[in-house]
């Protein structure tokens, strides 16, 4: 469906926007990729690995409205990806979150309508379920907004959805590049938060697949939430240096002991597919009756039983630190 279309990635610059657009080029014959994000060193940096006729580098900031709307002219599809996402600097800046995760949502969506894309899709996190941070609670309300967005479109042919999932793996600033950096450094421990800590695992791989694939199951509205394995913080230490100690060092400002992506008090809205979830709009849209059981791939799925959440603590499945080691290990392999 990527093939002769244009498409934009919002904090293309990004771990989830290189491998995205490595994926496109590697399977599709895009007429152009559109890499559009605010950082002008890792503009370069990325083009020098990544170019081709099809590849259009563009500076802007999704704070800028007047810029999206330049940029989304005659784009088919829309990843936005672009997102403040450090959970302490978020706790400690708080507008400067709120204007790119909300006010930012809001000119992505207001740009896209204008410019009639075809479909967009906002990645989200497990943190907008149940938020107690900042960054979460900016998701949720950039996840309500644009799934509220279809109701924005009029005869429009705007649909947007909404991608939630789980930590990637070695993706920047998370926990695997830092484990790394302090063995080469001769680390005598690792660090762990609380030896409880549970978490969602996903690759960059994955997630860019999942992603792919929701452009043709979406009909508009949904957020998609994969089915992953869950990990134990002390079993990633222990797959990464085994039998080097760890030390506790306590829960940062806005972490979660475990992760939830899909709440127990949306299990009414929650049908369970073979690979995924989805979770129905909370709201009707003018005109529109969507039979969300059955999605655009002819995958179809169920209701969920009352009160399900799927958490990272109560996940059925938990990886082994020897099954840690391994996924990680194809978790680096390059894009196909």
């Amino acid at each position: 469906m990527f093939n002769q279309k244009s498409i934009l990635i919002t904090g293309g610059t990004g771990s989830f926007g290189q491998r995205y657009v490595q994926t496109l080029l590697a399977r599709y014959r895009p007429a152009r990729v559109i890499v559009f994000s605010r950082d002008e060193l890792k503009q370069y940096e990325m083009q020098q690995r990544i170019d081709g006729p099809q590849m259009r580098y563009f500076i802007g900031d999704v704070r800028d409205d007047q810029r999206l709307m330049q940029a989304m002219r005659g784009v088919d599809f829309v990843i936005h990806a672009a997102a403040l996402k450090q959970v302490p600097a978020a706790e400690y800046n708080p507008m400067e979150c709120i204007r790119t995760n909300v006010h930012g949502a809001e000119n992505v969506i207001r740009a896209a309508i204008a410019n009639n894309v075809q479909k967009v899709i906002a990645l989200s996190t497990d943190k907008a379920a149940n938020p107690i941070n900042l960054y979460g609670a900016t998701k949720l309300a950039s996840d309500k907004l644009f799934v509220a967005a279809n109701n924005m479109v009029g005869g429009g042919p705007t649909r947007f959805a909404v991608v939630r999932y789980g930590n990637v793996v070695g993706s920047r600033g998370s926990v695997v590049p830092l484990f790394e950096r302090l063995l080469r450094e001769g680390a005598k421990s690792l660090p762990i938060t609380d030896p409880r800590m549970t978490r969602f695992w996903i690759s960059l791989q994955q997630g860019v697949d999942f992603v792919l694939e929701n452009f043709a199951r979406m009909r508009g509205g949904e957020i998609f939430v994969p089915r992953i394995p869950s990990i134990r913080m002390v079993d990633l230490a222990e797959a990464m240096a085994p039998g080097l100690p760890t030390h506790t060092i306590g829960v940062r400002p806005g972490e979660k002991l475990h992760e939830i992506m899909c709440p127990a008090d949306d299990s009414h809205l929650t049908l369970e597919f073979p690979r995924h979830f989805v979770l129905r709009p909370t709201i009707r849209f003018y005109n529109v009756e969507t039979d969300y059981t059955e999605d655009g791939l002819g995958e179809r799925g169920h209701a969920v039983p009352q009160g399900y959440e799927y958490n990272s603590a109560s996940n059925s499945h938990f990886l082994t630190p020897a099954e840690i080691r391994e996924f990680n290990r194809l978790a680096q392999a390059p894009a196909a």
